[in-house]
């Protein structure tokens, strides 16, 4: 990492968890350059199907603890 990098990261890491989170979500979209509208239609008919999944009680949730715990065993 240039040291300039170095310097962005140690600044950020001072940043509260949600102002490193919404910085994280800003330089994601940065690299996004062009916006492909077949994507965004698919996405936005996904949003919707799940949405109505939840509304309407046939979705399967799983908690946020369990999730995260899974992931972590999967890291180890």
């Amino acid at each position: 990492m240039s040291t300039h990098v170095t310097e962005l990261f140690a600044k950020a890491s001072i940043l509260s968890e949600k102002e490193r989170a919404t910085l994280a979500g800003l330089l994601i979209e940065s690299l996004e350059s062009e916006v492909d509208s077949d994507v965004e239609e698919a996405w936005r008919v996904e949003i919707e199907r799940r949405v109505a999944e939840l509304d309407s009680g046939t979705a399967q949730t799983v908690p946020w603890e369990v999730v995260k715990a899974k992931l972590l065993r999967r890291t180890e």
